[in-house]
């Protein structure tokens, strides 16, 4: 069987070290397609934004030992019924069961001047574009007060003081939080010297200024834009049903409706619990990665995949390096009574965050253990 991963985030590097320790031994090929060797941890995106420099992963060396095949390049057409990938480099690549995991990024066509004039946390260059601007006396607008633009101000003000941060919202800031864990968020922006303004709308961006809706221009030396996201189109283009946001409607074992050969994780996926259809976060994409790996090993073995299910844990917000609030929740994300703040809470952050590896190590490790025959099949040795 081949199997071809397209996407090499979160979700899309759970799934291909996961299937490749669940197949082990197995007639089963697994290739990772992506347009970039290095991985972008994008849950620290923000601190990338004010100048710190992050670990450099390389995906190649991640997947040594594992078996799979890594392929750079971009991903510009999937054609399903031939179950062909095709490569802006003229390549094409064929599978017999396709992952798409291409996540999501910034969607910079929703407000005129965005995409001339802002700066998103798309990638690790876009997000150093916005630490070359941080130089003293400048003003940062966020815009988006969801929980990426709460981070990304509080980083900008706890890393660069002599900075005004300016936050823009249209809603209440935290409100997806308790009430105890929000007001511990608001004084620590406020403690930051962050300026937060709800109720406001970006209608335009400009060189220089940002134009609220009333008129009101904002001086700035900088945009950061948080709010909103887009999926590639690609799945739409190629046939596969999808929602209203472009995301691959997905049966419950997470396998296409339309096309049951291709399967989607991450946010390239809507999938639909009891509760509705979950939002991507990292927290949900590593969990369908996982999935999805399991599934495609029983279906190796002629086996029928399992459902999906999954709940909500928790909402971890960094406030800077020195500062976190955790928010935790009922299975459809609505916030529980317990709450962490402070250097607990900081400590937590840092865990979930730093997390995602030590599971790959994991996966990886088992990927690499010995296999012996017993009893005419491949089988793992403890």
């Amino acid at each position: 069987m081949n199997i071809l991963v397209l996407g090499a985030g979160y979700a899309g590097m759970t799934a291909v070290a996961a299937v490749a320790r669940r197949t082990r031994g197995e007639d089963v090929r697994v290739t990772l397609v992506s347009p970039s060797t290095r991985f972008t941890e994008r849950l620290r995106l923000h601190q990338v934004a004010t100048g710190q420099e992050l670990a450099d992963l390389r995906i190649p060396k991640m997947l040594e030992g594992t078996g799979v095949e890594f392929v750079q390049g971009w991903v510009t057409a999937i054609d399903a019924g031939a179950r062909r990938v095709a490569l802006a480099d003229g390549r094409s690549l064929e599978y017999d069961k396709l992952v798409c995991a291409l996540g999501s990024v910034a969607d910079t066509g929703m407000v005129a001047g965005v995409a001339e004039h802002a700066v998103t946390l798309n990638s690790a260059d876009e997000a150093a574009r916005l630490a070359s601007r941080l130089v003293a006396g400048a003003t940062v607008v966020v815009g988006g007060g969801g929980l990426t633009g709460i981070e990304a101000a509080a980083e900008i003000a706890e890393q660069h003081p002599s900075v005004r941060v300016v936050l823009l919202s249209r809603g209440e800031l935290g409100a997806m939080m308790g009430a105890k864990a929000r007001t511990y968020l608001l004084a620590v922006l406020d403690r930051l010297g962050v300026e937060v303004r709800t109720g406001v709308s970006v209608t335009k961006v400009l060189p220089e200024a940002v134009e609220l809706n009333g008129g009101e221009l904002v001086a700035v030396d900088a945009v950061l834009w948080t709010t909103g996201v887009k999926v590639s189109p690609l799945a739409a283009e190629a046939g596969l049903e999808v929602d209203g946001r472009g995301r691959i409607v997905v049966d419950a074992t997470l396998r296409s409706v339309s096309h049951p050969e291709v399967y989607a994780i991450g946010d390239a996926a809507a999938i639909r619990q009891k509760y509705g259809v979950i939002h991507g976060t990292c927290q949900s994409g590593i969990p369908t990665g996982a999935h999805a790996a399991a599934s495609l090993a029983r279906e190796v073995r002629g086996k029928e995949p399992r459902a999906f299910r999954f709940r909500y844990v928790h909402q971890p917000v960094s406030l800077g390096r020195r500062d976190a609030v955790i928010q935790f929740t009922h299975a459809d994300d609505t916030p529980a009574r317990f709450y962490l703040k402070g250097k607990w809470a900081v400590f937590y952050k840092e865990t979930v965050s730093s997390s995602p590896w030590k599971e790959f190590a994991i996966l990886k490790r088992w990927a690499q253990l010995p296999l012996s025959l017993k009893g005419g099949r491949a089988t793992r040795m403890a």
